[in-house]
């Protein structure tokens, strides 16, 4: 079953770069959906247009339609705060806010007007678990974040994600700042969320790519070149681009 449907998407920046040109794309619901393509092939772009951050970027014309839940999530009057819960976000470097383990977990939900100090509790420690998390730092939530290591802050960023009980996580190349062990810990953990989440992801290389994708869709240069089952992708593309891609000819 689809969760998002994407249809003739067009995206193009004040400067004139066209970042996306006549975008069609199903996202299957309970999966990880991979994007992969050379830098500036309109990956980030197509996730900041999955949950509208692109409504902060100089974007000079966006045309199309993306739909979820039934709506077009690119109409104007939809709530965009209501949004950006439902359709979660994870970057490439880990920016916890300057406050504690527990706060940085807590405070979208007390923006959202959340004053039970027990439901607090335990929507934090859920989604601390979630994140595989909590056994590190459960004896030190009142510690400022930034004493946490890098994976452990990335793990920290997708908890205040999941805190919001999203229906859909986006990530734009969220371990390309990570050792290989921290590596290894969000993509095990990525394979479990899936069971419950919608996951589409931008991996920083193509490796990582093959390894995610139970669904995989090829961009170059803002156009989509092929998509479909992630192992046929990789293992036996249709189009000559995607596999000169995949070989490492070019990008």
């Amino acid at each position: 079953m689809d969760k998002i449907i994407i249809e003739d998407l067009n995206v193009r920046y004040s400067d004139g770069a066209e970042s996306l040109k006549n975008i069609n794309l199903r996202i299957p619901e309970n999966a990880i959906t991979v994007l992969f393509g050379p830098a500036g092939g309109g990956k980030s772009t197509l996730l900041r247009s999955i949950n509208r951050l692109n409504d902060l970027a100089d974007v000079e014309t966006m045309s199309g339609r993306i739909i979820m839940g039934g709506e077009n999530i690119l109409d104007p009057e939809i709530d965009t705060n209501d949004l950006r819960r439902r359709v979660g976000m994870v970057f490439s470097r880990p920016v916890p806010l300057p406050l504690s383990i527990y706060q940085n977990v807590s405070y979208g939900l007390e923006v959202a007007g959340e004053k039970s100090a027990s439901s607090l509790n335990q929507a934090v420690e859920k989604a601390l678990r979630q994140a595989v998390l909590w056994e590190e730092v459960y004896d030190r939530l009142h510690e400022p974040a930034h004493r946490l290591s890098g994976g452990q802050q990335q793990r920290l960023c997708l908890a205040r994600v999941l805190a919001l009980t999203p229906e859909v996580i986006l990530m734009d190349e969220p371990t390309s700042a990570l050792d290989p062990i921290s590596t290894t810990k969000i993509e095990n953990l990525l394979q479990s969320l899936k069971q419950s989440y919608t996951i589409i992801i931008a991996p920083h290389n193509t490796q990582q790519s093959a390894r995610l994708a139970d669904y995989a869709a090829f961009f170059l240069q803002g156009e989509l070149i092929e998509a479909g089952n992630g192992e046929e992708i990789f293992l036996n593309p249709r189009e000559k681009q995607t596999l000169e891609y995949i070989q490492g000819r070019f990008g």
